[in-house]
């Protein structure tokens, strides 16, 4: 996978936005971006977290809760504590403050509660091309995903959905819903991944004329959105 920037970005969905904004904003001191409409009753609030762009999801209607399982937890490495730190944020989301380094962690790390760690081991390397650190954690760029096994998690086999409305109506629920992989060539990357396991979500396309983005699913039909940026 040629990636565009090494660093994953991380999309959360919201009814509380206000609360959400200042949490990650004022409480965590993330320097925020932008703000970019997405259509459909959604807006993209983006704050930036040690290169990534943590994503929240604005929704004008209310959202059901999550399915078990999915990206449970979102690891931050920050000079702010010492020590681990796990805190809720105002929807309940997970998230653990780390001291920069500790286990590997010197960027951004999510985990995943899945079906089978195995299965997921095979995806990530074959799929995104991670890299394997151990204890089923997996690099891609300097992000790291970590898998566990999840009693509720299920296997699925979702169809294709017919556009990027469609998909971000699909992703709508409570809690951190998917991740962004930059890269420099959504077609090839899209390829890449379907051709390595990853279930068809939505097929390169132009969002506003200036981003193009595919999305894919993993083996729990997680989402993965595939997004190349015109050259700066």
């Amino acid at each position: 996978m040629e990636l565009k920037r090494p660093q994953v970005d991380v999309g959360l969905f919201t009814n509380n936005i206000d609360a959400m904004k200042a949490f990650y904003g004022d409480n965590l001191g993330l320097e925020f971006e932008s703000i970019m409409p997405v259509g459909g009753g959604f807006k993209q609030h983006r704050y930036i977290a040690n290169g990534s762009i943590i994503k929240l999801m604005e929704s004008r209607d209310p959202l059901p809760r999550r399915h078990p399982g999915g990206y449970e937890t979102l690891m931050i490495a920050t000079n702010r504590v010492t020590q681990p730190e796990a805190i809720n944020d105002p929807d309940g989301n997970t998230i653990e403050l780390v001291p920069p380094g500790r286990d590997e962690v010197t960027q951004l790390a999510v985990r995943l509660g899945v079906s089978d760690v195995e299965l997921f081991g095979e995806f990530y390397t074959k799929a995104a091309g991670a890299v394997a650190i151990g204890h089923n954690r997996y690099k891609i760029g300097e992000t790291i995903f970590g898998c566990f096994r999840h009693p509720l998690a299920r296997r699925q086999k979702p169809a294709p959905l017919g556009g990027l409305a469609e998909v971000v109506k699909a992703m709508a629920a409570l809690g951190i819903r998917y991740v962004t992989l930059q890269v420099n060539n959504c077609d090839a990357a899209f390829k890449e991944m379907t051709a390595g396991g990853a279930a068809v979500c939505a097929e390169p396309a132009t969002f506003n004329n200036v981003v193009k983005v595919a999305f894919v699913r993993d083996p729990d039909g997680n989402f993965i959105e595939l997004a190349q940026r015109p050259p700066t």
